[in-house]
């Protein structure tokens, strides 16, 4: 991961140039995933600012109709993690899965963000432990 968009300043420039309703929520999911290790780094993958612990983890999903929404997966390319799946404990229910390797969290707006943030996060440090 060396190109220049795998970079924060990519994500910064990206952020900057969108014309989102949800903007203030994207820049705060993006603090709460960040705060979660050290070793989670940004950048810009399928057109969404992303984030990385080695493999990109979790996309910003950008088309939410209302808040903010992002994507977590077990690495680009799909994987046999059932196992993964299994041993993450979800006990606010944050996760919909849609398939054994994918799933999306929603967050209705900044209120909803800082609400749940510490079960996400604790979702996160699972999350990262399978890429």
């Amino acid at each position: 991961h060396k190109s220049k968009a795998d970079t924060t300043q990519a994500v910064n420039d990206l952020v900057s140039s969108l014309n989102h309703p949800a903007t203030q929520e994207i820049q705060m999911l993006r603090d709460i995933v960040c705060e979660v290790s050290p070793s989670i780094q940004e950048g810009v993958k399928w057109n969404a600012p992303s984030f990385r612990v080695g493999e990109y983890f979790a996309t910003i999903n950008l088309r939410e109709k209302q808040g903010v929404g992002v994507v977590l997966h077990f690495g680009a390319k799909v994987r046999d993690v059932a196992a993964g799946r299994e041993s993450i404990a979800d006990p606010d229910r944050l996760l919909k899965w849609l398939a054994k390797d994918r799933a999306t969290v929603r967050f209705s707006g900044k209120d909803d963000l800082a609400a749940r943030k510490p079960a996400f996060q604790a979702v996160l440090r699972q999350w990262i432990r399978f890429v």
